[in-house]
């Protein structure tokens, strides 16, 4: 039973998000769905075709479906919302004996042949048969990415967020590191997050502006778990600062009650990025 571990990387801006969903029958315009359906049936007891919502979990098992000829479950590290996009997201499946199937150094490429053009396979190996992508990983990073200045972005709008006036990054940064840490993010994190506890550890915090690029800010965030929205949470309060409506101090005292609403607004997808996700096993 031989076990892949994958590297993935998507434009998130046309997926409902990574994990495989179906919406209630008759609630979403069909250029919210995927290509494909099933059937299930109604609570009048007709029987109808449902189709599913387009996901990166359904893209990736069905174009590594057809390369190993056999059903897949395809498990992904982090479970990315809707419009978030990835650079590096792992994920792993097995699959049942040697079938037939190219040969391992091959996969990678028939896997992406397979793919639709906004995610792509940035590597397929073998890997230890009790490989968990979500248990396993021990630290992610996030980047969160604003344009900064009065014209607004055009090439790169799907992945920023837009702000027009100067932010400043020094101040950002200065909150940024009130969060590093093991703290209760609670104030940082969605209502109805679903956690039983919301204290997390956060490696590292810190705001830049992009070397070469004065409209480029970033927010680069680290640790070993997040809450429902809390790096957009973060994100958006970092931003408060950098326009002057808060302070470090501020930061500090979201941190310390709990209290949302002494944090910033919940930012747009746009400007997340999955980074990374490390493992044991991984170089440091």
């Amino acid at each position: 039973m031989p076990r892949y571990r994958l590297t993935l990387a998507y434009d998130g801006t046309d997926f409902v998000g990574w994990q495989k969903q179906e919406p209630p029958m008759d609630s979403l315009p069909p250029s919210m769905l995927a290509q494909g359906s099933n059937h299930a049936t109604h609570a009048t007891g007709e029987e109808r075709e449902r189709t599913s919502l387009r996901t990166v979990q359904q893209a990736v098992e069905d174009a590594v479906r057809q390369v190993v000829n056999q059903p897949v479950s395809i498990v992904g590290a982090s479970r990315t919302d809707s419009g978030v996009h990835a650079w590096h997201q792992t994920a792993a499946f097995t699959v049942d004996g040697e079938g037939n199937r190219p040969p391992d150094e091959r996969l990678a490429l028939a896997i992406n042949a397979r793919l639709p053009g906004d995610v792509l396979c940035r590597g397929c190996v073998r890997t230890r048969d009790d490989f968990d992508p979500i248990g396993d990983c021990i630290g992610k990073g996030y980047r969160y990415s604003f344009h900064n200045g009065a014209e607004r972005p055009l090439w790169d709008r799907r992945y920023v967020k837009h702000v027009w006036s100067r932010l400043d990054e020094a101040a950002m940064d200065a909150a940024a590191r009130v969060l590093e840490g093991e703290h209760d993010f609670a104030a940082f994190a969605a209502a109805g997050h679903g956690r039983e506890s919301t204290v997390r550890t956060i490696y590292e915090c810190r705001t830049v502006r992009a070397a070469g690029n004065d409209s480029r800010v970033e927010v680069h965030v680290s640790g070993n778990g997040f809450l429902w929205n809390m790096v957009r949470i973060i994100a958006g309060t970092l931003m408060e600062v950098g326009l002057g409506r808060k302070s470090a101090a501020d930061v500090r005292r979201a941190v310390e009650t709990g209290s949302r609403t002494l944090a910033g607004p919940t930012l747009g997808a746009e400007g997340l990025c999955l980074m990374w996700q490390r493992y044991p096993e991984d170089p440091a």
